[in-house]
């Protein structure tokens, strides 16, 4: 059996993410702040973890209530209070990557001991195509029209770190994901994408093998070229 962990995984992307993810046969720790939030992914037959990925201590606590770990889902994300340069100031800046870039490294360093005991070990990061320069400046990409700084800085770390990690793991498969643009409650449900076509990605990259990719940029059409 595959043990998994996602964070953020109580509503949108995250919850469906448990949902194909228990679906396809794995054990999934559905990873909170607030449990209470968690009836849905409760019903699916996840089991609730509260994890802050902003807290240390909320952190810790939550793998040591874990009994093993293959599968490590970094979903959990913010979009921010900043939306172009007029309303950017440090403190937003800093909000959003403390959520979208620190906690990823907070879960993924405090998850790294039950990952070095599976067979199997898995990292997928879910970053956004709004990270990637050359979408940016793209009339034909959807990502064009964003001018937030924050989010867009935080997804563009999300994708060099993962590579980073990729190279300091070589035993392990790590990867990143952009799910497009999905009608999630960050967008207002505008996205023309359902979330389980949002999550193709993710999913498909949370069950690979160890002979499967590592350091790749994937939505859910396949490889993004560096």
């Amino acid at each position: 059996m595959t043990t998994t962990l996602i964070t953020g995984a109580n509503r949108s992307l995250g919850l469906e993410t448990a949902r194909r993810l228990l679906e396809a046969g794995h054990t999934v720790y559905a990873g909170m702040r607030d449990p209470a939030s968690g009836d849905a992914v409760r019903r699916l037959g996840a089991q609730v973890v509260t994890l802050d990925v902003t807290d240390e201590e909320s952190v810790h606590a939550a793998m040591a209530a874990l009994p093993e770990l293959d599968v490590l889902v970094n979903n959990a994300g913010v979009l921010g209070t900043s939306y172009d340069v007029e309303d950017l100031d440090a403190a937003a800046m800093t909000a959003v990557l403390d959520t979208n870039v620190t906690g990823i490294v907070r879960v993924t360093q405090a998850a790294l001991p039950l990952l070095r005991r599976s067979t199997n070990p898995v990292i997928v990061n879910v970053a956004s195509g709004v990270g990637w320069p050359r979408w940016l400046t793209d009339p034909e990409h959807v990502e064009v029209n964003v001018k937030a700084v924050p989010y867009a800085a935080s997804k563009a770390a999300v994708i060099a770190l993962t590579v980073q990690y990729a190279k300091n793991l070589p035993q392990m498969r790590v990867n990143v994901t952009d799910p497009g643009y999905t009608a999630t409650d960050f967008n207002g449900h505008s996205g023309p994408q359902t979330v389980t076509e949002g999550t193709d990605a993710t999913v498909a990259l949370a069950q690979v093998g160890p002979d499967g990719p590592t350091g790749e940029f994937h939505d859910r059409h396949g490889r993004i070229a560096f």
